[in-house]
């Protein structure tokens, strides 16, 4: 056997290492205390809102009626012809006990528009707990009183929440949501089984205005793609507690063309290079079918690779999807998605532009971005 033979052969037993990890991380996940559901800590609210998304009225709607005791919900939209404002307006009269407040933000003075919008709104906001929740976001009624409770720890000082991608009628969006449930949570749950949660990722994270401003406020995160990412990193090694938040919500991520998936993809995957270039490398290990098939290509006598990769695949799919978020996997379709995963993962190596929202941006080195076009 040559050597390319051997280096498959090692990184794919690597990753069926890492499948195991993904198992044993899931397990520590699920068996971490859960504190009790908590009615006395206030808590603000902040969506930045831009047009109309798939199931939006429902989307907030679920923020509306949430159980709380105390909270307030913040709106941000940049223009006042934006199409989510009617949505907002609809749900201001239909829940007038609701305390909530809609703010035209106007053009961006950098590149980050999410972030100028959460900017706005964090220095509107009347309490030190927030929960920042994009427009996708759908959450059960009790949801605000789990996150006050998580918080009634002192220590604890920001909070990512996995989610549950729930895929629009698209094939795309359908296989973009198994990589989503089945393959991303896992390399969350690892990296805090090994390593401790330094990171913030997801469409909601919970944290205290205090410690947002002691890192530097969003002004410190204005010009970062991933501004998520960088928000825990920076809390983290400030000495803040951050956590895995064990509320998971709904990430509705509606329907999509091929073109518009690929786009979304591309731009994660550029995103992440960027972000955390060891652990985007890292990420080839969670590709076990893929190595595989490169193995079998290589050396024939290699197949029955295959099916010890199908094994730990499922095992680790299952731990994610079925154990920790509830939902059973397109199993048929779950070799389809890990293709395109590992497709993507290559492209990502390649190019400095992304798209969003329509406007390219050139991405620098080290995750910071400006607008081009």
């Amino acid at each position: 056997m040559n050597w390319v033979t051997w280096a498959l052969a090692g990184l794919l037993a690597g990753s069926v290492v890492y499948c195991v990890f993904v198992l044993l991380a899931a397990r520590s996940y699920l068996h971490q205390r859960t504190p009790p559901a908590s009615r006395l800590t206030p808590i603000s609210v902040l969506k930045p809102l831009a047009g109309v998304d798939e199931g939006l009225e429902a989307n907030l709607r679920s923020f509306f009626e949430q159980d709380h005791a105390e909270f307030e919900l913040l709106f941000a939209v940049r223009n006042a012809g934006d199409a989510a404002i009617p949505v907002v307006e609809r749900l201001q009269e239909r829940y007038p006990h609701v305390s909530s407040r809609l703010f035209l933000t106007g053009d961006p003075p950098y590149p980050n528009a999410k972030v100028y919008s959460l900017d706005r709104m964090l220095a509107e906001a009347r309490y030190d707990l927030l929960v920042m929740s994009d427009s996708d976001v759908r959450v059960k009624p009790g949801f605000l009183e789990s996150i006050a409770a998580e918080f009634s720890d002192a220590r604890v000082a920001l909070a990512t929440c996995p989610y549950r991608a729930i895929a629009g009628q698209s094939l795309w969006s359908i296989l973009e949501a198994e990589g989503m449930n089945t393959e991303f949570l896992g390399g969350l749950l690892v990296a805090r089984w090994i390593d401790g949660v330094k990171f913030a990722v997801g469409p909601t994270i919970a944290a205290r205005k205090s410690a947002l401003c002691a890192i530097g406020g969003f002004s410190r995160l204005k010009d970062y793609l991933a501004e998520d990412y960088v928000m825990g990193r920076a809390a983290a090694h400030a000495g803040f507690g951050v956590i895995l938040s064990r509320n998971i919500v709904e990430h509705r991520i509606g329907s999509e063309s091929l073109a518009a998936n690929a786009r979304h993809r591309l731009r994660w995957a550029r995103s992440t290079r960027r972000s955390r270039p060891a652990g985007y490398l890292g990420m080839l290990f969670t590709h076990p079918l893929t190595l595989s098939l490169a193995l079998i290509a290589v050396d024939s006598r290699w197949w029955p690779s295959l099916l010890v990769a199908c094994l730990f695949r499922i095992a680790a799919a299952w731990a994610t999807s079925v154990w920790v978020l509830g939902v059973q996997p397109h199993w048929l379709l779950l070799p389809l998605q890990d293709l395109l995963s590992f497709v993507f993962w290559v492209a990502g190596f390649f190019g400095n532009t992304i798209v969003w929202r329509g406007r390219r941006y050139y991405l620098y080195p080290d995750g910071r971005f400006e607008l081009r076009t």
